[in-house]
Order: C-alpha cells, then sequence, then structure tokens
C-alpha cells in the first residue's frame, strides 16, 4: 500500500513540474500598431488634407476725437480676439499714415506746440495685452514698425480658454491743431500679423 501511496505522489510531483515546465516554453506574441493623424477639412479619414484653420478678429476701427483744447480721447474696449482652436500671437503691427498726414514722435502734446496748424501731424503709442508700450517717433513720416516680434501681452490661447483667448488693444494719440472740424477722418491705418503661437 505504502508502496502505491508513494508512486502516486511521485506521479503527482512530476504532474506539477510538467506544468511548470510548459509555463516557462510559453510563447508570447507581440504586436505594434501605429497610430496615424490625418488633418483634414472636415475630420473624417479619407477628406481633403488641412491644417487647422485660423480665426483671429483684430479691431476694424481704432477711433480717436480730439477736444478743442488738443487733448485725443481714444476708446476702450478694443481687443483682439483668437476664435481658433489652436494657440496664436501677435507677430508684429505697422502704422501707415494716409489722406496727407505725417507720423511723428509720441509724447506730450505740448512737444506739437511750435508746429503750424493744420501740419497734419499724428504721433501714436500702441499697447497690446498690457504689454510694453510701442510708439512713432521722427524716423519716417509715412510708415514705421511699431512692433516687429512678439512681444509680452501679444500671446492669446485657443478657443477654449475664455480667459486668455483675448487682448486688449489700448492706444494713445497726439495731433497737431485743425483750424476746421472733421468727423471720422481716417489718418492712419495700422496692419496687425497674427501667427500661430508654435513650439519651435
Amino acid at each position: 500500500m505504502k508502496k502505491i501511496l508513494s508512486l502516486i505522489l511521485s506521479l503527482c510531483m512530476l504532474a506539477t513540474m510538467s506544468v511548470c515546465a510548459f509555463a516557462e516554453d510559453y510563447d508570447v506574441s507581440v504586436g505594434t500598431a501605429p497610430v496615424c493623424l490625418s488633418s483634414t477639412v472636415d475630420g473624417s479619414l479619407d477628406g481633403i488634407p488641412s491644417p487647422t484653420a485660423m480665426s483671429v478678429t483684430v479691431p476694424t476701427s481704432l477711433p480717436m476725437a480730439m477736444a478743442d483744447d488738443g487733448t485725443v480721447v481714444t476708446a476702450s474696449g478694443c481687443r483682439i480676439v483668437n476664435h481658433s482652436y489652436g494657440a496664436v500671437r501677435v507677430k508684429s503691427a505697422e502704422i501707415t499714415a494716409v489722406n496727407g498726414w505725417s507720423l511723428t514722435a509720441f509724447g506730450e502734446k505740448s512737444i506739437l506746440a511750435n508746429e503750424k496748424v493744420d501740419s497734419n501731424l499724428l504721433g501714436f503709442a500702441l499697447s497690446v495685452g498690457g504689454g510694453p508700450l510701442a510708439v512713432t517717433d521722427y524716423s519716417d513720416p509715412i510708415s514705421q514698425m511699431l512692433f516687429s516680434k512678439p512681444m509680452e501681452g501679444c500671446y492669446l490661447s485657443g478657443e477654449g480658454n475664455p480667459c486668455a483667448s483675448s487682448v486688449s488693444v489700448d492706444y494713445s494719440a497726439i495731433v497737431t491743431p485743425l483750424s476746421y472740424a472733421v468727423t471720422n477722418a481716417c489718418v492712419a491705418e495700422i496692419v496687425f500679423v497674427i501667427e500661430w503661437d508654435t513650439a519651435n
């Protein structure tokens, strides 16, 4: 009887060891699945290739009014608003005098006190997003680059972040005296260049 029990126990031990041997010999198959992205107009996998659409609103005008004592009042609440999914930045802003006006240095209105009436001189200052003040100078009476690379305040997040997807446009001006009344006279134009805020 003891021999039979010993034989059974030996067979059980042998069966246990064979299971371990099978586990060690088991092969694992590994497969790699690439994750591919296509950017298309309509978001379909076989759609027309297209980058992300940029949609940004800039002020359509920057109105100002000169009081009869020469003080220039400008509008408040002007903003640049990013409606795009991606982040953008204001790359540059350039001002060009038009309709017989010329650019001059910005400062206190008193610096124009010696200029002739109807000289049609404009000194201009601009700040985007509360960043540094960019001002006109004496360098070019027709066209001047207010800034040529993004500065502090020029960065806007994508549309999903309402607190950071728009920035203020604040501005000030001085102008020479006028001997006649004007209404909505266009004296200059500003071109804002907006670009993607890229990682490189």
